[in-house]
């Protein structure tokens, strides 16, 4: 009974059964009081009482003396009465006169039908005829008795009403039955959605992060099918990202640790002698390894959002001008020109100058490992859609388009074959991508096979500084 399908079956049976038995009702009462009505009109049509009635109160103004009237159109014998007379004239099942004036109050009643100066019951009116004379309701008049409006039915007449009722109880019967079983396939569809939710959702608990549901239709199941299957997505992507992470930190302190472990157990072994010479080899891999740690380190603060910034107006030429200064000897000696192309009066922006100037040597030490002899490397700023872009354009042999979209995973390296000495620790660009997007800027990168790289980031600047124009 705790199923979904099951309380939603028994809500619509509820409210198809609820809702059959309410038009049944008024149907019932509808049907009644519409059929006595016509039987009364009929008798009436048939006795001529109403013209008379009516041409009675056009000439006397009242209905005093109307039993008159009644008792010439009625005919004698017909058991007419005023008051509570015994009505031993009375044909058998006939039905009684009362009339009314128009504030409802008896003036006629055959043969005790009411009492004489009493209104009419609500449910009385209901059956009575009005009287109109010059377009206005002179009185009323009821054929049956009040309160026993069954006795003015003949036996005909009543097995009329009673097979109306009998069809329309079997037809609240079929259609509460037909409800109640289209409630339940109705019911079944809308939990059937929200069992595979819940089996799929059971499945990626237990680690299957592959599991998916469909996304039928545009209601808010559908998109709930479509947000856990985002969800499920993510998760797997980010159970793919710690697996590849686990594997790469494992890789990359391998290599350093063998090497120290190796020396040591050579030294232990008389293999190495225990000089400077060694001592300094296994401690230059220390280093490795503690420069990896740190990197590792400051990626998972930037990662989680805790990396600290220091911001303050940074005036960017002084700093990019500083940045390419500290890598032009560097570049002299491998024969390799570094420009800077800096826009006219650049704004200042909200950043931590150390931290910017982190991402810039990591730009222009990639730069520098591969733009070959005889190259250009340049730095550059410019306005750019109410920011700053700031760019490291290099001549070297570019990145394979397969390879761009990665360049800023971690461990991600341009040349496979490359060491780390030679290449990195491959978390500066992961650290510099995760320090630019804490400034609330962009960062990517651009590249022509065989004829260079660009990599880039922007800056975003305050509101009052984005709406002032500057040369460009």
């Amino acid at each position: 009974m705790n199923r979904l399908w099951v309380r939603l079956s028994l809500a619509f049976g509820l409210v198809t059964l609820t809702a059959v038995i309410i038009a049944a009702l008024l149907a019932n009462f509808q049907v009644s009081t519409d059929f006595r009505r016509y039987i009364m009109h009929n008798q009436m049509m048939e006795s001529t009482l109403l013209p008379p009635l009516a041409d009675y109160y056009a000439q006397n103004g009242s209905w005093a003396g109307v039993e008159s009237v009644l008792d010439s159109v009625r005919g004698p014998g017909m058991g007419m009465g005023r008051g509570s007379g015994n009505g031993q004239g009375q044909r058998q099942g006939a039905p009684q006169l009362v009339l009314a004036d128009s504030d409802y109050r008896v003036v006629f009643a055959e043969n005790g039908a009411a009492n004489l100066g009493s209104r009419l019951a609500r449910n009385d009116l209901q059956n009575a005829l009005p009287i109109q004379v010059n377009n206005r309701v002179a009185g009323y008049l009821l054929s049956t008795a009040p309160g026993a409006a069954n006795s003015a039915l003949s036996e005909s007449a009543q097995a009329f009403l009673e097979q109306v009722n009998r069809s329309l109880l079997q037809a609240g019967l079929i259609a509460g039955i037909l409800g109640m079983v289209l409630g339940v396939f109705i019911a079944r569809g809308l939990a059937a959605p929200l069992g595979r939710l819940a089996t799929a959702a059971r499945r990626i608990a237990r680690g299957q992060l592959s599991q998916r549901v469909p996304e039928k239709g545009a209601d808010e199941v559908a998109d709930l099918a479509r947000a856990f299957n985002e969800m499920a997505q993510h998760l797997e992507q980010a159970e793919q990202l710690r697996r590849n992470l686990v594997a790469d930190v494992a890789h990359e302190l391998r290599t350093p640790l063998s090497v120290v472990q190796g020396n040591l157990r050579a030294i232990l072994d008389d293999v190495y002698p225990l000089d400077k010479e060694e001592i300094a080899s296994i401690y230059d891999e220390t280093i490795v390894l503690n420069r990896l740690i740190s990197d590792l380190r400051e990626l998972a603060q930037a990662e989680a959002g805790q990396l600290q910034l220091n911001l303050s107006p940074t005036e960017l030429p002084p700093l990019l001008e500083s940045t390419a200064d500290l890598f032009r000897e560097l570049a002299r000696e491998k024969d390799i020109r570094v420009e800077t192309r800096l826009a006219p009066a650049l704004p200042p922006v909200q950043a931590d100058a150390d931290r910017l100037r982190q991402v810039l040597h990591n730009f222009l030490s990639n730069a520098l490992r591969h733009t070959p002899a005889g190259g250009k490397i340049t730095l550059a700023a410019r306005p750019q859609n109410g920011g700053l872009r700031v760019s490291v354009t290099d001549t070297g042999s570019g990145i394979p388009a397969a390879d761009l979209p990665h360049v800023f995973d971690r461990f991600w390296r341009a040349d496979k074959s490359r060491t780390r000495e030679q290449g990195g620790s491959g978390l500066g660009l992961a650290i510099a991508r995760q320090i630019i997007q804490t400034h609330g800027g962009q960062v990517g990168a651009d590249s022509t096979p065989g004829a260079g790289s660009e990599f880039w980031f922007t800056l975003p600047l305050s509101p009052d500084l984005a709406s002032t124009p500057f040369d460009v």
